[in-house]
């Protein structure tokens, strides 16, 4: 169209355009609009976008010119000055829904207490139970006790979104992603890839949570190509033609039945295979993931009189207080310690982690005399001290004590055991 004097040929090199263009000229949305337009932005550019992705556009500044047409004749005329198009605006999911509420769980202290814990401190959560005893009802109220994300997560977060073609007429949400992949997905679907790769479940969940229920039932080479992700954060795809690093910063919340038949360790009941059947079972976890998990808590069956005699449980809006309070105390640690970046316990690294943990003697022993009794890898010793650091921080005091570290040491040494 520059060629042909259609539009003014300075435009070329003024502008990112990014789109499909139809045989009837009309423009149609394509992904990954959002992250353009801040790469134009960094260029001091404007960006040409089909209409449907103006408002993805506009998240990127108010600086940024945006031409957001629905079809050529339409860039056509606003380029020539005949009919401007007015520059889009950004938009928020108006109503996204109430999320399910802690309250409706009967029971299960132990569970919600570990369920708080690694809200407040962003850690990896494994609930080992029977069938109906309310494993996936806790993990899907997690979301209702974790804080709204913040400017520079949302801007990550939606970007993502962007390039896997799922931000929704550009409309942002700052709820934390919740991804919860059937036990059948692909080791693509997982962690990305495809022949124009695209980001995975884990970097969906970038900065919230991924959901794995029935663990073993995934494909144990599937759940090992997590535990790059789980470690550094992010995952690297290499294909012939391309070579890309996703975020992938989330906090893994898993669900297990102990035995294949679920009822191992239930009062009367025998499994028909024995001791076999849940060691099985439990075999298709490796020991590097599991290493990898920071709480392990055992969820068993709701009786009928805590169903039905239990008065109401704590709703979520109080458990999410407790746990805005506790992130904010290690957001200011992380910055006061020059790691504006680190927000949670669970990604601090473990050299900072032991410095923002130091513990007393009487804690130091404790922890090193469960290390050599239970065997604890020097990954596994870490994330004690983080798990021991979240529990000081939501219960409001800075010295991490020895009844912090206990507690730590009693959801890990599960693993130990198991």
């Amino acid at each position: 169209m520059a060629a042909l004097g259609a539009i003014p040929s300075d435009t070329l090199s003024r502008h990112l355009a990014l789109g499909e263009l139809g045989l009837d000229g009309r423009l149609a949305a394509t992904a990954g609009v959002l992250p353009a337009a801040i790469a134009a932005q960094a260029r001091d550019l404007g960006i040409i976008c089909a209409a449907e992705s103006g408002p993805e556009a506009a998240w990127a500044g108010d600086e940024l010119d945006i031409i957001a047409a629905d079809s050529l004749l339409a860039l056509i005329n606003h380029l020539g000055g005949f009919q401007l198009a007015a520059r889009p605006t950004t938009k928020r999911l108006a109503d996204p829904g109430r999320l399910p509420d802690l309250k409706d769980v009967r029971g299960q202290e132990v569970a919600r207490r570990a369920l708080e814990v690694a809200a407040a401190g962003g850690h990896n959560l494994l609930m080992v139970g029977p069938p109906g005893a309310g494993k996936s009802m806790l993990a899907a109220r997690l979301p209702s006790i974790l804080p709204t994300l913040n400017p520079r997560e949302l801007l990550d977060v939606s970007m993502i979104q962007s390039i896997a073609g799922e931000l929704a007429g550009g409309a942002l949400s700052d709820r934390r992603p919740f991804r919860a992949p059937h036990h059948s997905a692909s080791m693509a679907a997982l962690v990305g890839g495809g022949l124009k790769v695209r980001p995975g479940e884990v970097s969906l969940a970038h900065n919230g949570v991924l959901f794995l229920d029935e663990l073993p039932e995934f494909s144990p080479a599937v759940l090992d190509s997590l535990r790059q992700p789980l470690e550094g954060g992010e995952v690297v795809i290499a294909r012939a033609n391309a070579h890309v690093s996703f975020p992938a910063r989330f906090q893994l919340i898993a669900a297990m039945n102990p035995c294949k038949c679920g009822m191992a360790g239930t009062p009367g009941h025998t499994c028909k295979r024995g001791d076999r059947c849940a060691d099985d079972y439990q075999s298709r976890l490796s020991g590097p993931f599991l290493d990898r998990i920071d709480l392990r808590v055992d969820v068993p069956a709701v009786s009928a009189a805590e169903m039905v005699g239990q008065a109401e449980s704590e709703a979520s809006v109080t458990v999410a207080a407790r746990v805005e309070k506790a992130r904010e105390r290690q957001r200011l640690r992380y910055l006061e310690a020059g790691e504006p970046g680190v927000f949670t316990n669970a990604a601090a690294s473990s050299s900072l982690i032991e410095k923002v943990v130091n513990p007393d003697k009487e804690s130091q022993a404790l922890l090193l005399q469960a290390a050599e009794r239970f065997r604890l890898s020097a990954r596994a010793y870490h994330r004690v001290l983080k798990v021991a650091r979240t529990l000081a921080d939501l219960a409001g005091v800075e010295k991490v004590a020895r009844p912090h570290i206990a507690e730590a040491l009693s959801y890990r040494i599960n693993f130990a055991t198991a």
